[in-house]
Order: structure tokens, then sequence, then C-alpha cells
């Protein structure tokens, strides 16, 4: 550290309790300690190399435990073929809501069972890496843990739920993609959580031409494509497993008031949503009508 020092006055380390310049960039030495450099003297080059050899640290993000910074150097290591206990990654984003990382990171850890590593992007979005649980361990309910985190914490939060893995192989590969298709997913829907599979649709959708698009809008909704409240119905009616009761209770209809809805669009159409078929082209039809970022 002396080295740098000479090369960067503004050298400094982090002390709990000190009030500490935000305009500092923050690294991770190898022996845990945590160093500041105030920005003045740091170009683009100096960041990229001091990044090679130390970890980037938020300041306003707690320091990371052991635990995660043994995943930190799996997912930044793209070549390890090692299996490792079934884990999978879970996004969560506050939609730029501000929080208190400190406050966040122990509420998260109320709900598990065994440590998780939090892997943060910034103040306001990261990734959990969950191991599987043991049979008898009761499941996580993202929706239950989005209730507690709104009441305690007031931070409106989404999840998106990938898939379990055990091979650390490309893992930094997936873990950017991951990142990256979870924010497209919550691009197409307003679903508190999504799981990899959900998001399937929203990325085909993404990556189709904006013609095939318009194509299949037209074809498949038709002079419905302005009716919204007709639409929502229908949407909500196939995420809800095309059942009419279930939907109704999410929509606030009568079970006959969508029952009618539903009437409607197949008469208007020509396509059963009753149907696997003709659910799947309607569903994609709608979601077509998203704006593409």
């Amino acid at each position: 550290m002396n080295d740098l020092k000479k090369i960067f006055p503004s050298l400094c380390y982090k002390d709990e309790g000190v009030n500490i310049p935000e305009k500092y960039s923050w690294f991770i030495t190898d022996d845990h300690k945590i160093i500041g450099i105030d920005k003045k003297e740091l170009t683009h080059k100096d960041e990229e190399i001091l990044s090679a050899f130390l970890t980037p640290y938020h300041i306003f993000i707690p320091q990371p435990t052991e635990l995660e910074q043994i995943w930190n150097q799996r997912i930044h290591t793209n070549t390890n073929n090692e299996y490792v206990n079934t884990f999978r990654f879970v996004y969560f984003s506050t939609k730029n809501t501000p929080m208190e990382p400190k406050l966040f990171k122990e509420a998260i850890h109320n709900f598990y069972t065994n440590p998780v590593a939090i892997m943060w992007e910034n103040d306001h979005q990261g990734v959990i890496i969950e191991e599987k649980p043991n049979i008898s361990d009761e499941s996580i309910s993202y929706e239950q843990m989005i209730d507690v985190l709104m009441s305690d914490l007031y931070i409106n939060i989404r999840f998106c739920i990938g898939p379990y893995m055990n091979k650390l192989e490309r893992l930094n590969d997936f873990y950017t993609t991951f990142i990256k298709e979870a924010n497209i997913a919550f691009h197409y829907t307003d679903q508190s959580v999504v799981t990899y599979v959900d998001a399937i649709p929203y990325l085909l959708i993404h990556q189709a031409e904006k013609e095939f698009l318009q194509k299949t809008k037209d074809m498949i909704l038709g002079e419905l494509t302005n009716d919204q409240d007709l639409l929502h119905s229908i949407k909500v009616f196939i995420l809800s497993n095309q059942n009419v009761t279930t939907a109704a209770k999410k929509l606030h209809l009568h079970r006959n008031s969508l029952q009618y809805r539903l009437d409607k669009f197949i008469d208007k159409t020509g396509i059963d949503v009753r149907q696997f078929s003709g659910a799947m082209a309607v569903y994609l039809a709608i979601l077509s009508m998203v704006h593409k970022k």
C-alpha cells in the first residue's frame, strides 16, 4: 500500500464510523482492508488496473462476508469446471427506491436457514445466491418476503428467480446474462416475482423484429388492439392458468362478467383462449404491444 500511496497521495483506509468522502473510489485489498482514492487522481485506465488486482467496493454496501468473497471469486473465474452444492441466483431490484443496504441485508438473512451471499450491483439491485434447501426445510416464499420488506422497510422490491445449478463453468457469462434478462423481463411485466420460466416469452418478444411483432398483433388481436380493458382481462385469465374463478378474483369481477369478456374476445377473434395454443398466441400478441427499450 505504501507504493500506491506514493502514486495516489489521497489513498486512505475506511474506518467504521468515520464520515467518508463520497467522491472516492473504493477497493478491497487481499487482506480484506478497504481503501479509498480520490477520483480526481484516477484516470479510467487507473480504475481498470486497480480493479484487476483489487475488488471494487461501494461505500454504502456492507463489507463482503467470507462467503460473498468466495462467490465473487467464483463468478469472476470463467474457466472453473468445479462442481459445488446446488445453488441458484435470485436477482432483486428496488426500482431505484433508496434503501439502506445494511438493513436490507439483515432482513434478507432472517428468511434463510443458512447464510446466503448477496452480490451487490449497486445500492438498489443485486443477486442473492441461494443454496438449494434440504427436503425438510421450508421453501422460501418471495411473495411473503416482499410483504415483510414493504411493511418493515418500505421497500418496493421485485425478484427474478433463476434455475438451480451446480457447475461453475462460464458462471460469469451466466451471471451477467441473468441480470440483463431479469431487467428485460421486468420491462414486460408488473409481476413482483418472476421465474426464469416466466421470463422466456418476454425474452422471445424482446428479440423479435418489430415488423414481426406488428404483424402478430394485427393478425391475432385485430380490431381489439385498442380495447385495453378487455385485453387486460384476457391476459390475467391466461396468467391465472385459464381459471375463470381465479382470474375474476384478481380482476375484482363477477365470474359471469369475466365469462362475458371471454366470449366477446373469442367471438371477435375466432381464437379460443381456453385452449393452450390459442392462449399462447394471444399472450405473445399482447406482450408484443409493450414498447421495446
